[in-house]
């Protein structure tokens, strides 16, 4: 690999392959989908930026989640998995992984129509 390259890449652990940082994106989004499960009907799908440095991933993931729900435990599920992910398919670390809570959904129950109460 020279030096000077594309300041987008990296070289991934110690194969001298090069991921990009989109690509090590889609693998933290596709990370965030496995975590959460099923989505509210009108969700959208989890999306992640990151910024690589010196062969490590920061990752900043947006997530839409229903409510009431537990919160905190699929965020920490969804943090969990995108950092397994990451160290497995790129041979990344990843030191930091912040969870954006975009928008909650509330949760249609039996008595409710289209999540609100008749």
């Amino acid at each position: 690999m020279e030096l000077g390259g594309d300041p987008r890449t990296v070289p991934a652990g110690n194969a001298g392959t090069t991921i990009a940082d989109r690509v090590v994106a889609k693998i933290a989004s596709q990370a965030a989908r496995e975590a959460l499960g099923v989505l509210p009907r009108d969700a959208e799908p989890p999306h992640a930026s990151v910024v690589v440095r010196h062969g490590s991933a920061r990752v900043r993931v947006h997530v839409e989640l229903d409510y009431p729900g537990d919160i905190g435990g699929r965020c920490a599920r969804v943090r969990r998995r995108i950092v397994d992910r990451v160290r497995d398919l790129a041979g990344m670390s990843v030191p930091e992984v912040v969870v954006e809570v975009e928008r909650l959904h509330l949760a249609a129950r039996p008595d409710t129509v289209g999540g609100r109460l008749p």
